[in-house]
Protein backbone atom coordinates (compact mmCIF):
# COMPACT_ATOMS: atom_id res chain seq x y z
CA UNK A 1 0.00 0.00 0.00
CA UNK A 2 1.14 3.39 -1.03
CA UNK A 3 1.76 6.25 1.39
CA UNK A 4 -0.61 8.47 -0.73
CA UNK A 5 -3.43 5.81 -0.46
CA UNK A 6 -2.98 5.07 3.45
CA UNK A 7 -3.25 8.87 3.99
CA UNK A 8 -6.24 9.43 1.70
CA UNK A 9 -8.08 5.91 4.01
CA UNK A 10 -7.17 7.78 7.05
CA UNK A 11 -8.75 11.07 5.75
CA UNK A 12 -11.90 8.94 5.01
CA UNK A 13 -12.20 7.42 7.93
CA UNK A 14 -11.83 11.05 10.30
CA UNK A 15 -14.52 12.08 8.06
CA UNK A 16 -17.06 9.55 8.50
CA UNK A 17 -16.09 9.44 12.28
CA UNK A 18 -17.04 12.86 12.32
CA UNK A 19 -20.00 12.67 10.62
CA UNK A 20 -21.08 9.82 12.90
CA UNK A 21 -20.38 11.98 15.77
CA UNK A 22 -22.58 14.86 14.77
CA UNK A 23 -24.72 12.74 13.98
CA UNK A 24 -25.46 11.08 17.36
CA UNK A 25 -25.54 14.48 19.10
CA UNK A 26 -27.86 16.40 16.67
CA UNK A 27 -31.37 15.76 17.35
CA UNK A 28 -33.79 13.98 14.73
CA UNK A 29 -36.35 16.62 12.59
CA UNK A 30 -38.24 13.88 11.05
CA UNK A 31 -41.61 14.99 12.46
CA UNK A 32 -41.38 18.84 11.70
CA UNK A 33 -43.76 20.07 9.20
CA UNK A 34 -46.80 19.10 10.94
CA UNK A 35 -46.18 15.19 11.97
CA UNK A 36 -45.60 14.12 15.11
CA UNK A 37 -43.45 11.15 16.34
CA UNK A 38 -41.77 9.57 19.50
CA UNK A 39 -41.48 12.46 21.61
CA UNK A 40 -42.57 15.17 19.87
CA UNK A 41 -46.07 16.86 19.82
CA UNK A 42 -47.78 18.55 17.18
CA UNK A 43 -47.38 22.36 16.39
CA UNK A 44 -50.84 23.74 18.04
CA UNK A 45 -53.54 24.92 16.10
CA UNK A 46 -55.80 27.71 16.91
CA UNK A 47 -59.23 28.38 15.89
CA UNK A 48 -61.20 31.76 15.03
CA UNK A 49 -64.79 32.87 13.60
CA UNK A 50 -64.77 34.86 10.32
CA UNK A 51 -66.49 38.25 11.08
CA UNK A 52 -66.54 39.81 7.93
CA UNK A 53 -69.74 38.59 5.09
CA UNK A 54 -66.74 37.39 3.01
CA UNK A 55 -63.06 37.58 4.33
CA UNK A 56 -60.35 36.70 1.07
CA UNK A 57 -57.98 34.48 2.00
CA UNK A 58 -54.62 35.10 0.26
CA UNK A 59 -51.04 34.06 -0.65
CA UNK A 60 -49.18 36.77 0.70
CA UNK A 61 -50.15 38.93 4.32
CA UNK A 62 -51.34 41.81 1.94
CA UNK A 63 -53.99 42.87 -0.50
CA UNK A 64 -52.08 42.30 -3.39
CA UNK A 65 -51.50 38.43 -2.34
CA UNK A 66 -53.58 36.31 -4.88
CA UNK A 67 -56.50 34.96 -3.76
CA UNK A 68 -56.67 31.48 -2.73
CA UNK A 69 -60.16 31.05 -1.75
CA UNK A 70 -62.83 32.90 0.51
CA UNK A 71 -64.55 32.11 3.71
CA UNK A 72 -67.47 33.80 5.14
CA UNK A 73 -69.14 35.36 8.18
CA UNK A 74 -69.36 32.71 11.17
CA UNK A 75 -66.96 30.36 9.12
CA UNK A 76 -64.58 28.31 11.99
CA UNK A 77 -61.28 28.39 11.15
CA UNK A 78 -57.81 26.66 11.71
CA UNK A 79 -55.31 28.96 12.58
CA UNK A 80 -51.75 28.00 12.30
CA UNK A 81 -49.74 31.18 13.40
CA UNK A 82 -49.86 34.95 13.24
CA UNK A 83 -47.64 37.65 11.18
CA UNK A 84 -47.60 41.18 10.56
CA UNK A 85 -48.62 42.32 7.04
CA UNK A 86 -50.42 45.14 5.41
CA UNK A 87 -52.72 47.23 8.00
CA UNK A 88 -56.12 46.25 7.58
CA UNK A 89 -58.83 48.55 9.23
CA UNK A 90 -55.57 49.88 11.74
CA UNK A 91 -54.63 46.05 11.97
CA UNK A 92 -51.52 44.97 10.72
CA UNK A 93 -51.69 41.44 12.14
CA UNK A 94 -52.30 38.33 9.43
CA UNK A 95 -53.12 34.95 9.97
CA UNK A 96 -51.74 32.07 8.44
CA UNK A 97 -54.95 29.74 7.73
CA UNK A 98 -54.91 25.42 7.37
CA UNK A 99 -58.24 25.22 6.19
CA UNK A 100 -57.70 22.77 2.47
CA UNK A 101 -55.37 25.13 1.34
CA UNK A 102 -52.03 27.37 3.69
CA UNK A 103 -53.43 31.21 2.93
CA UNK A 104 -53.73 34.29 4.85
CA UNK A 105 -56.58 36.64 6.32
CA UNK A 106 -56.34 39.79 8.13
CA UNK A 107 -56.78 39.00 11.98
CA UNK A 108 -59.03 42.40 11.73
CA UNK A 109 -61.67 40.23 10.13
CA UNK A 110 -61.13 36.78 12.35
CA UNK A 111 -62.13 36.44 15.89
CA UNK A 112 -59.86 34.24 17.91
CA UNK A 113 -61.47 31.46 19.70
CA UNK A 114 -59.55 30.91 22.81
CA UNK A 115 -55.76 31.92 22.73
CA UNK A 116 -53.91 34.43 20.39
CA UNK A 117 -52.06 31.93 18.03
CA UNK A 118 -48.28 32.49 18.16
CA UNK A 119 -46.11 34.35 16.04
CA UNK A 120 -44.77 32.48 12.68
Amino acid sequence: MSLRSALARFAIAGVAGTLAAAAAVTPATAGEGGQSGPGRQAPRLYKGVVTASQLLLRSAPNRGGKVIRVAFRNDIVTVYCRTTGQKIGGNTQWYLLTDGAWAYGSARYIRDLGPTPRRC
